[in-house]
């Protein structure tokens, strides 16, 4: 019987500890891990002391060059069924040696989050401007789109990314695949075990500056949202983490403002639910933030934007959803103070983690899918015109740009 591979072509090597994509990322290898015989991973990033082991979890690693024909050599040697383009960026560089090396093997791309609506977002958060739709077809839309369709299937992180896709920019759902952060079981007793009201203490914030949106929240609740909140809650803290933090996240230190920049969290379940509330007025951003998942999970309620909360369900949201400040800072006071309110809120976690989670069937009728392009990818791709015109002409271009700078390379050794 043939054994079946899965070859996933990495950005950087996963840190879950770091970030949601990371944490994502680790969820998709779990699952392919049930499924196929082996799982391959590669990336041309250097490893960090955070990046997570993979190989004791039984994925074979391999460090790849770009523009270099030993990637080339690697995926002839290993012949995989299924590629995972890890963004679009890994699939503009990749793919066209994929698809000349490997024709057969179904081309998947995580999308992680739509990149072309996060930019728009900040754009228009820069310059201070009314959103229009018009922000969106930029030329990193167009770059994000054009790999949609030369890929056999995307994965589509949030409800709205997808309904974005299909209803303005009328990609076909053929060629898409809504797949949210995977649901975890937790047992009562595990929410039993988790700090009460009065057991917690401060408040939150939770992010990877690495993620422009995160540094942003930072920035927002230092000079707008703080001193407010400070003013009614003169004991309270804020502490801040998150990883890679630059410069211009320490310099906000201020011990004595109650406004703590707190550096890196080694597992921030762990440390948030020490936490009474997570505070997030994230002002640009797209898809599902992962730390609203592990604020749920850690029953820590949460006050978030209108941005922030989407792909989520904001009509079932355990803690406040707003875009004013001046609620933003009544609500903070509110969930702080008085534990009948915080307690109403906690208990909408079960219903909102839900509604917004990839459950076991969801995580198998994904399976199911990669099946039944596998079997039927002629027809697939035949029926995605659009997709085979923009990869002869775009594969083209990237194909002789690649051999053009490996050649350089070899000649200037």
């Amino acid at each position: 019987m043939q054994r079946t591979k899965l070859f996933v072509i990495g950005q950087v090597w996963p840190e879950p500890t770091s970030s949601a994509a990371g944490w994502r990322m680790l969820q998709l290898l779990g699952l392919f891990l049930k499924q196929y015989d082996e799982v391959h991973f590669a990336s041309a990033a250097a490893l960090s002391p955070h990046s997570h082991p993979l190989e004791e979890m039984g994925i074979a690693c391999h460090s790849v060059l770009l523009n270099d024909s030993s990637f080339d050599a690697l995926l002839r040697e290993l012949n995989p069924d299924v590629v995972l383009f890890d963004r679009f960026m890994i699939e503009e560089q990749y793919g066209w040696r994929v698809a000349e090396n490997c024709p057969q093997a179904v081309r998947i791309l995580d999308t992680e989050d739509l990149h072309f609506l996060r930019l728009a977002r900040q754009e228009a958060y820069r310059q201070q401007i009314s959103w229009s739709d018009e922000l969106l077809y930029s030329p990193t839309a167009m770059r994000e789109l054009a790999a949609i369709y030369r890929c056999d299937l995307s994965l589509i992180i949030s409800r709205s990314e997808y309904e974005l896709l299909v209803d303005q920019f009328r990609v076909h759902e053929s060629l898409l695949y809504y797949l949210p952060f995977f649901a975890e079981k937790k047992s009562e007793a595990d929410s039993a075990l988790l700090p009460t009201f009065e057991e917690r203490k401060h408040l939150i914030f939770i992010g990877n500056f690495l993620h422009e949106p995160n540094w942003k929240t930072v920035e927002v609740l230092k000079k707008t949202y703080w001193p407010k909140i400070r003013q009614t809650l003169p004991e309270a803290e804020l502490h801040i983490y998150g990883a890679y933090a630059s410069q211009k996240v320490e310099q906000l230190h201020r011990p004595p403002e109650g406004f703590l920049i707190k550096g890196r969290a080694e597992n921030a379940r762990l440390t948030m639910q020490s936490y009474r509330l997570l505070l997030a007025p994230i002002p640009f951003g797209a898809g599902q933030k992962g730390k609203f998942v592990d604020a749920m999970i850690t029953g820590t309620p949460s006050i978030t934007s209108k941005v922030g909360a989407e792909g989520m369900n904001p009509e079932i949201w355990p803690g406040a959803v707003t875009d004013s400040s001046e609620n933003f800072v009544s609500e903070t006071m509110k969930l702080y103070t008085n534990e009948g309110y915080w307690l109403e809120k906690q208990a909408l976690i079960p219903m909102a983690l839900s509604n917004v989670m990839a459950d076991n069937e969801t995580q198998m009728l994904f399976v199911q899918r990669i099946g039944n392009l596998s079997e039927n990818i002629a027809l697939h791709r035949n029926q995605n015109i659009i997709g085979r015109i923009l990869a002869q002409e775009q594969y083209a271009a990237k194909k002789y740009m690649s051999r053009w700078i490996e050649a350089k390379n070899i000649s200037s050794k």
